[in-house]
């Protein structure tokens, strides 16, 4: 029930004037900015604890897995005990066994024609079942062993918003379990909609929380789905028959197995003959047999490892599911796959191999979080290299963390100055390179074949970083100083990748040698302008710099260009017998040859030397000009002055200074130089020698 306007009111009403509202205002500012920090607490505080409590919950997730795993095992080892006990007392008491088996069930066929009835009664209820159900015959073909165990109709539902989807009827078999969609408009017809063999099959009972209740859950890597019976009745014969026939469906193969894995005898081939045969089988017994190998499978981790393989992927350990198959692999060592079983069994392994193989690709996948830094991609990498795929791993590798650099250069604000951007910058990628080089050296130590790989992503990497480098300090047109400044930054973070063995400064030079060249043009122009403008308005008068702090200021600046002799050209009272021209020159083009030697680097020395000479020749051909045309005798001598300073004093400088950058003399300067001298010897030629 606030009202503000009145609130104003009444403060209006009672306040002396408009400091007293100032103050109202203020505190009432005050509380507004500490009820935000207030609330930003509060929303840190609860988003920490709600990562914390999603954290518990997929720890406890992953434990009642565990635990509903081993409950499961448990309860097939006790059975299977039951079953064997079973089994020795029929032994030992036959009659005991047969009337125990009558007790069990009365319907026992007595004969074996009986046994055919019951099993033909059996397929003609499944196949008038299925019958109803439209696009399933060709994937269910028909075998005499399959028979239909149990059937009903399920709602099933959402598994992340537990929203119902559609109504389905599904069809248990003894080797799969079908499920098939109502149609519509036809009372009691199905349409196809999923198969599931019930090797890759788990369930598991779904915890009644109303309105949800008499659910349970079917999983299938890599998916899941939650169906929702009549009644508890219904959902907990739903369970017990699911769970009974995996476990019978086990029993049989692992009894065909054995059956399979004993030897047996060679057929005794027919009586020959021909007397010359008995000469061939003296050779044949004296040659030794080449018998093959038998493998024995009937080992009970053999045979749960599909299924020990599907827990580990659906609880995401990895490195369990690794072990088994090493374990596996160790076991079977280098035998062909040359018996039944045997094929089989690397069939099913082989199709968890790519499960696990695709799980561990997502992990690596850019879609995931990038979080964490390269480290956070050792587990899944190390898997993968573990079951032979380095080369994927790696490739994978390399894309992760080129996503993560991109995004951490995206996320970078451009804000002030461009200098502390780059400072920025170049700490983000460089460190980010770093830290991927050296995971990438921990994790693919034994591989050295990967390395080259690595050298082409960080290639791709830099030219990534060059861009939004060059967008940032060329294409804004910088200073030629805040270039230079930007180019050393990047080179000297480029030096730190020298600590693991990586030089990639030649790739920053080459790539930024088109943006360096292009600034060079551009400044060189700039120059060439002011100097042409400066010559346009040139009066030849001596400069008068007013105050000794201003002459100190010029001397100051000349030493810092390196002419040590400027006080020779100084007079009394503040006067240089100089022009503004040549030392507004020299000042500009010291400069600009300090900031070329911070970007240089050998591919640029013709550029930087050619935009040195167009620069001089400027101010080289207007003293020329001026000292052949002026006439007046004292503005002549002043000129030569003038020429005698940009000559004996600023081009050896200039010369030495490059020579000292570059670390080699430049011709050109000096034949400039030296047709310099050619003209003050002959002043008053009328034609320029330079």
């Amino acid at each position: 029930g606030f009202a503000a306007g009145e609130y104003v009111k009444q403060l209006s009403q009672q306040s002396d004037g408009d400091r007293d509202l100032q103050e109202h205002r203020q505190r009432i500012q005050a509380l507004s900015e500490e009820t935000a920090q207030s609330l930003k607490r509060n929303v840190y505080q609860n988003y920490r604890q709600f990562i914390e409590t999603a954290r518990e919950i997929s720890y406890l997730e992953s434990e009642m897995y565990q635990l509903s795993h081993i409950l499961t095992e448990q309860k097939g080892i006790m059975e299977a005990v039951t079953q064997a006990l079973l089994l020795q007392a029929d032994r030992d008491d036959p009659a005991l066994g047969a009337r125990r088996a009558a007790a069990a069930d009365p319907f026992l066929p007595l004969s074996a024609k009986d046994a055919a009835a019951n099993e033909e009664g059996r397929q003609r209820t499944l196949t008038t079942l299925l019958e109803k159900v439209e696009g399933c015959r060709d994937l269910l073909p028909e075998s005499p062993g399959k028979y239909l165990v149990y059937n009903g109709d399920l709602v099933e539902y959402d598994a992340d918003h537990m929203a119902q989807i559609q109504r389905v009827h599904a069809f248990l078999m003894n080797d799969c379990l079908l499920v098939a969609t109502a149609l519509p408009n036809r009372r009691g017809a199905y349409r196809y909609d999923a198969l599931y063999p019930l090797d890759g099959l788990a369930v598991v009972n779904v915890k009644d929380n109303p309105p949800m209740k008499d659910m349970f859950k079917l999983l299938m890597f890599p998916e899941s789905r939650i169906f929702q019976a009549e009644n508890a009745k219904i959902k907990k014969e739903w369970l017990e028959v699911l769970e009974e026939t995996k476990r019978n469906r086990a029993l049989s193969e692992k009894r065909r197995l054995e059956q399979e894995a004993l030897p047996r005898p060679a057929p005794t081939p027919p009586e020959s003959t021909n007397p010359f045969d008995e000469d061939e089988e003296e050779e044949e017994e004296e040659e030794p047999s080449a018998e093959e190998e038998v493998v024995d499978l009937s080992l009970e981790w053999i045979q749960e490892l599909p299924e020990d393989l599907d827990v580990c992927i659906a609880q995401r350990d990895f490195e369990g599911a690794v072990d088994l198959l090493d374990k596996l692999n160790e076991y079977l060592g280098d035998k062909p796959p040359v018996s039944q079983p045997v094929k089989e069994l690397r069939a099913k392994v082989d199709e968890r191999v790519r499960q696990l193989t695709d799980v561990l690709v997502f992990e690596l996948s850019p879609d995931r979080s990038l979080r964490g830094g390269p480290r956070a991609t050792r587990r899944a990498v190390s898997q993968l290299i573990r079951l032979g795929q380095s080369t994927k791993a790696c490739e994978l590798f390399l894309k992760n963390r080129a996503a993560a650099v991109q995004t951490a250069i995206r996320q970078l604000r451009i804000e002030g100055a461009t200098l502390l951007y780059i400072h920025k910058l170049c700490h983000v990628f460089f460190t980010s390179l770093l830290e991927t080089a050296r995971e990438f050296e921990t994790d693919f130590a034994g591989n050295n074949g990967c390395y080259s790989a690595f050298v082409v992503w960080a290639r791709s990497s830099m030219r990534m970083f060059v861009d939004a480098f060059s967008k940032q300090v060329f294409d804004s047109k910088e200073s030629l100083s805040t270039a230079a400044e930007c180019v050393k930054v990047a080179k000297e973070h480029c030096k730190q990748l020298s600590e693991i063995g990586l030089d990639l400064t030649f790739i920053i030079h080459a790539l930024l040698v088109k943006d360096i060249k292009g600034a060079l043009q551009s400044y060189k122009d700039i120059i060439i302008e002011a100097t042409k403008h400066r010559n346009s308005e040139e009066m030849w008068r001596k400069m008068n710099l007013m105050t000794p702090e201003a002459l100190g200021k010029l001397r100051e600046e000349m030493r810092s260009c390196g002419v040590g002799n400027f006080d020779q050209y100084t007079g009394d009272d503040c006067w240089v017998n100089l022009s503004y021209t040549v030392v507004a020159f020299t000042k500009q083009t010291m400069a600009f040859l300090e900031e070329a030697l911070k970007l240089y680097f050998p591919k640029l020395h013709m550029v930087l030397l050619e935009s040195l000479v167009e620069i001089i020749l400027v101010a080289v051909q207007h003293v020329d000009y001026s000292l052949r045309c002026e006439q007046d005798p004292e503005k002549k001598a002043f000129i030569r002055q003038n020429a005698s300073f940009l000559y004996e004093t600023v081009l050896p400088v200039v010369e030495k200074r490059f020579e000292e950058g570059v670390g080699k003399p430049a011709k050109q300067l000096q034949d400039l130089r030296n047709a310099s001298r050619l003209m003050r010897v002959n002043p008053e030629s009328t034609t320029s020698v330079v």
